[in-house]
């Protein structure tokens, strides 16, 4: 009989603190380090709103629009406002009950939502490293909570949802690769390229202001993920160790590759480009993280270190396309790397359920065709929805800052305070 287990309820609160301290402090922390000091405030701050404006968001719609089961696009209004939860808040939790893919759970809905929830505050927040010190905050704070409703909570269903087609068509992302990584890599890329590139960039100096606030933010990304990885298994099971020893494994793997790239490219290994390369391979495991084995996991992280590297360096070079802090070519590079890799890696054993006939998925080329329509239906909806949100954003309120206070930064200019 399905009930509450305590043990499973403590990991997955865990694991939920452990994703909101990536966004605060992490991401912000991470971010602020790797802007000029006219701008440190204002990219901290924007982290920092987007976690209340996300919280409160989900919990009017984006939870009923992702994880109710409505049809194969969206769920449904049954959750506005978390309606119903008087009566459920002390039973154990059914994703999907009463369709014929019930996911049946030992945690409360209130924790399953929590958890989720700061997927949904971190990945708009990962976002903002595309349009860094350019963007009016107004903006910022319209187009995110438009994106969170019309981008990220039906791309959560189709993914996450019993219900959702992709889901329905066996994609497997144990925890985002598509949804969270992707996802902000293509709508970064989309608000870098509508926004248009700083002023003086490629002629003025615009390194990091700060890079020990960077690498103080990076670790706590990098410990933080083990919740972000590992929490969708659920549970404190066999699963969530696994997702644990390769997320560590790709981290490592990551940043030496990275870093040796630079070595031979360059002449000298950076501290951005390690704290880059262990995103990158934090980033790419990420789908794969309750799919495969240790030895793929190694693989995919060098992989995604050395083409992350390529991305954030000579393609975004060749291009002139001015994704301030990388966040397509970190997190929209590694994300499709580790989804198609999940495709073929997947070891079957993993997500094989003693409870029913399901086999668990098996890497090779029915998942991988999967995973690539996966791929290819999250860069078309998150790039064109995120263009039209942002045309509309424009329209009332206008994208950028003006001249004058891009000079001055944004900090004074858009807040009225700064660092010393």
């Amino acid at each position: 009989m399905q009930h509450v287990v305590p043990g499973d309820v403590a990991w997955v609160l865990v694991s939920t603190v452990l994703v909101l301290l990536m966004t605060v402090p992490g991401l912000a922390l991470f971010y602020a380090g790797m802007v000029r000091k006219k701008n440190v405030l204002a990219i901290m701050m924007q982290s920092f709103t987007l976690c209340a404006a996300m919280t409160v968001l989900w919990m009017i719609a984006g939870y009923s629009l992702a994880f109710t089961n409505g049809n194969a696009w969206l769920g449904d209004f049954s959750r506005l406002f978390l309606n119903g939860l008087a009566e459920t808040w002390d039973k154990p939790f059914t994703l999907g009950a009463g369709t014929d893919a019930a996911q049946p759970m030992t945690i409360p809905e209130t924790v399953f939502l929590m958890f989720q929830m700061a997927f949904a505050i971190i990945t708009p927040a990962v976002v903002t490293g595309s349009c860094a010190d350019r963007m009016k905050f107004s903006a910022l704070l319209m187009f995110f909570a438009l994106w969170s409703l019309v981008v990220y909570a039906p791309l959560a269903h189709w993914v996450w949802a019993p219900t959702g087609w992709l889901a329905r068509l066996g994609v497997a992302d144990f925890a985002g690769g598509t949804v969270v990584e992707i996802n902000c890599g293509i709508s970064g890329l989309v608000c870098a390229l509508m926004l248009g590139r700083r002023i003086g960039y490629g002629q003025e100096n615009m390194a990091p202001w700060n890079l020990s606030y960077a690498v103080i933010g990076a670790s706590l990304l990098w410990v933080g993920w083990m919740g972000f990885n590992s929490g969708g298994a659920f549970g404190a099971n066999a699963r969530a160790g696994l997702a644990v020893l390769v997320t560590q494994i790709a981290a490592a793997a990551g940043t030496l590759s990275w870093i040796f790239c630079e070595w031979l490219l360059r002449g000298k290994p950076s501290v951005l480009g390690a704290i880059s390369g262990a995103v990158a391979g934090l980033v790419a495991i990420t789908p794969a993280a309750g799919f495969v084995l240790p030895g793929p996991a190694l693989g995919i992280g060098l992989v995604a270190g050395t083409a992350c590297f390529w991305s954030a360096t000579s393609l975004k070079a060749a291009l002139r396309y001015d994704d301030s802090l990388d966040a397509f070519g970190v997190h929209g590079v590694g994300g499709i790397i580790g989804t198609l890799a999940t495709g073929w890696f997947a070891f079957a054993p993993l997500s094989a359920s003693p409870d029913s006939a399901i086999g668990g998925y098996a890497g090779g080329l029915p998942l991988l065709r999967v995973q690539a329509i996966a791929v290819l239906a999250t860069i078309i909806w998150s790039g064109a929805a995120s263009w039209v949100l942002l045309k509309i954003t424009d329209l009332v309120l206008g994208l950028r800052v003006t001249r004058d206070q891009e000079r001055e930064g944004l900090d004074i200019a858009l807040h009225g305070e700064q660092v010393f």
